[in-house]
């Protein structure tokens, strides 16, 4: 996505109407936290950690998360919730450049020229800007929300996987129960659009069918999806031997006294995560298995 829409304004006058969506201003309280735990670690001369701070929340909130958010909003928007997007778009963007200037000076430098105007900053160079502190305003329901959009996109995208759907098959969710007073259909837009559904639906109760079924906090999720059972146990019971092989090979492995004792303890605790992977993923396949009749 281009942060410089051309022929669009960035909400650089402040007398134009503006809104803010959920995701705007979620993202703003994320800045603020990486910004804090950077200047954090640079105070304890931990210049890694800072750095791994910067890369965590630059590529896991800003690009994996909030782009994708602020294409759903420059769609769905009025020209006031574009526009607010548009701004945090590149305010947050001009801020990143400057938390990251003193660990790749050259292209931060370059970038932030081009940048700047853009954010309503100017100045001769970048290295002369005021460092982002880590102050800002919390926002606990954005916050909240979009914390729990984010599990219920993961959990789709499970849900999915576990019934061998293509990522070209749109299907519709189900949502029955609220979080926190906030009721699902805040996260309409957003959902269909991150986990490709064609349609995500609050519902009072779930219907009695043989598809899996997610609970996440209060809510509980299922895609809206008629399944063969015959066929479904078939899929299932091959998952099941498979989980199993691996469970048993696991289990060797750590039942090895050579294995323990030689390996470097980070590879066993690797396999003991992995054991434990298999065998949570073996009751979830097996609860399935027995709801559909076995």
């Amino acid at each position: 996505m281009s942060v410089n829409r051309i022929g669009k304004d960035v909400g650089l006058d402040d007398g134009m109407p503006l809104t803010l969506s959920v995701a705007d201003r979620w993202i703003s309280v994320e800045l603020v936290d990486a910004a804090a735990e950077i200047n954090e670690q640079i105070a304890q001369y931990r210049f890694d950690l800072a750095a791994r701070a910067l890369y965590e929340f630059v590529w896991n909130e800003y690009c994996d998360w909030y782009l994708e958010l602020a294409k759903v909003d420059l769609v769905r928007g009025d020209e006031a919730a574009q526009r607010g997007t548009r701004r945090t778009l590149v305010r947050v963007l001009e801020t990143i450049l400057r938390l990251a200037h003193p660990f790749i000076p050259f292209i931060t430098e370059e970038l932030w020229h081009a940048i700047a105007p853009l954010a309503g900053e100017m100045g001769e160079t970048v290295s002369l800007q005021t460092y982002p502190d880590g102050h800002g305003p919390r926002d606990p329901i954005a916050t909240t929300q979009i914390s729990t959009l984010k599990i219920l996109v993961d959990t789709c995208r499970s849900l999915r996987s576990e019934m061998g759907l293509s990522p070209a098959q749109r299907v519709s969710l189900l949502i029955a129960g609220d979080v926190a007073g906030v009721g699902p259909n805040t996260f309409r837009d957003y959902l269909v659009a991150l986990a490709k559904l064609a349609d995500a639906k609050a519902v009072d109760e779930l219907p009695l069918t043989d598809a899996p079924v997610q609970v996440v906090d209060k809510l509980r999720i299922m895609l809206d999806v008629k399944v063969d059972p015959v066929a479904e146990r078939e899929r299932i019971g091959k998952e099941i031997a498979r989980i199993d092989g691996e469970v048993v090979r696991a289990n060797a492995k750590l039942g090895n006294e050579g294995f323990v004792a030689r390996a470097p303890a980070a590879v066993v605790e690797q396999e003991r995560a992995r054991l434990a992977g298999f065998t949570a993923t073996l009751e979830k396949l097996k609860e399935q298995f027995g709801r559909l009749g076995g």
